[in-house]
């Protein structure tokens, strides 16, 4: 017998522990080499784990356990031959019948329905009091596992209508976004500043050009890619803005690594456009095509999703109007995008309807100032209102040729 233990690989930089999503196999399956058999939550993405030979796995790990990087998960037996088929199996035997023993009622004690002092710090943090909660511990006692698990009541429960809770524990992933949001909110200075953007000379781009620019590369003009270079240039003009804080130290980049958040099957993702700076129309649409198909997928890697030095969200695919994004840390900005709504505008003394799309700059004020702040927003506005001149360098054609 031949037992190749499956260790728990490093699915990152920085990351020690994991934990077991799903099993994608039962406890005694054959499993062919390379064959997903579980999906793992590290902090920062859910990845399959393959077979890393064939033959009998047996599971040494529950769904919900975290496991250290490197601890063995499963057992693969390798010298198991592969099943021919299924082997019929014998007629079960006819279960006992088993007679219920009523019990007898407990006897109440001066400790039913007393919480112990860890439970009574949840139940308080929670605001349920504990003549609600039905203790499990000795002589009816509440216990700390009691407090966690007790539900604050939702109100008296109507004649009709499904009233159903369920308790799920989130995923790792989920729980490290929900960390890292209430750290960035404790712990930097962040501010937003909006402003609003005339969409009409892109729109105009789009319906002269978006065919045959689809015709020559396979994807289509969007607007990202005008956000995207947008931000490009804004950063190079303050460059505060594409900076980090490292302790007592300011790190700026010389290159612009863009992250786009995109809503995966897992939840948020934010993979990475790598030197968007070296980028075209073009070659920001298929990044972007690329990175989405994968983040949808659940193909996305740690690498694709690690580095970048500001973000852009689109909360507009949702029907959001206006928004105060949350910055990425360690970014220092992240930029907003909105629906668009048809809107009267003031246009050369006159009110005509014009496509608005209303954007938001969050930024961490300990490393940006106001005057860098709203220049950087100001100066994304002007580059999207006028983006043959500052993003096409007056040449449309050539530019989405590219």
């Amino acid at each position: 017998m031949s037992v190749l233990e499956m260790k728990v690989p490093s699915p990152g930089e920085s990351i020690t522990e994991v934990e077991i999503a799903a099993w994608l196999v039962e406890d005694g399956d054959y499993v062919e080499k390379d064959q997903p058999i579980a999906e793992v939550d590290s902090d920062k993405a859910t990845l399959e784990l393959p077979a890393e030979e064939s033959g009998i796995i047996t599971l040494k790990a529950e769904e919900g356990d975290a496991v250290n990087v490197g601890e063995v998960v499963c057992l693969i037996d390798t010298s198991a031959a592969k099943p021919a088929g299924d082997a019929p199996q014998a007629a079960a035997p006819k279960p006992v019948e088993k007679v219920a023993v009523k019990e007898a009622p407990k006897a109440s004690t001066y400790a039913t329905g007393t919480a112990s002092p860890a439970a009574k710090k949840v139940l308080a943090e929670k605001g349920i009091t504990a003549s609600t909660v039905k203790g499990t511990g000795k002589d009816g006692r509440i216990t700390k596992e009691d407090a966690v698990k007790a539900v604050p009541s939702m109100g008296t429960q109507p004649a009709n209508g499904s009233r159903a809770t369920e308790r799920k524990k989130m995923s790792m992933l989920r729980r490290k976004v929900a960390e890292r949001l209430v750290a960035v909110k404790s712990e930097t200075a962040m501010l937003t500043t909006f402003n609003e953007v005339n969409m009409q000379p892109i729109f105009n781009l789009r319906t002269e050009y978006k065919e045959a620019f689809k015709a020559k590369h396979g994807v289509g003009l969007g607007f990202m890619s005008f956000f995207t270079l947008a931000v490009v240039r804004a950063l190079e003009m303050y460059p505060d803005v594409n900076s980090m804080i490292d302790g007592d130290f300011q790190i700026k980049h010389d290159f612009q690594d863009i992250s786009i958040a995109v809503s995966g099957p897992k939840g948020l993702m934010v993979p990475v456009i790598r030197n968007a700076e070296g980028l075209s129309f073009r070659g920001v649409e298929s990044e972007v095509k690329r990175l989405a198909i994968r983040a949808r997928e659940g193909q996305i890697t740690i690498d694709e999703m690690t580095g970048g030095t500001f973000t852009i969200t689109n909360g507009g695919v949702f029907g959001s109007m206006l928004s105060t994004p949350i910055v990425n840390p360690p970014q220092s900005g992240i930029l907003g995008m909105h629906n668009i709504v048809n809107r009267p505008m003031a246009v050369n003394g006159e009110v005509v309807i014009q496509p608005i799309m209303y954007v938001a700059l969050s930024y961490d004020h300990r490393i940006v100032d106001g005057r860098e702040s709203v220049g950087f927003l100001v100066a994304v506005k002007e580059a999207l209102e006028n983006p043959v001149e500052l993003l096409m360098n007056n040449d449309p054609t050539k530019a989405l040729e590219m």
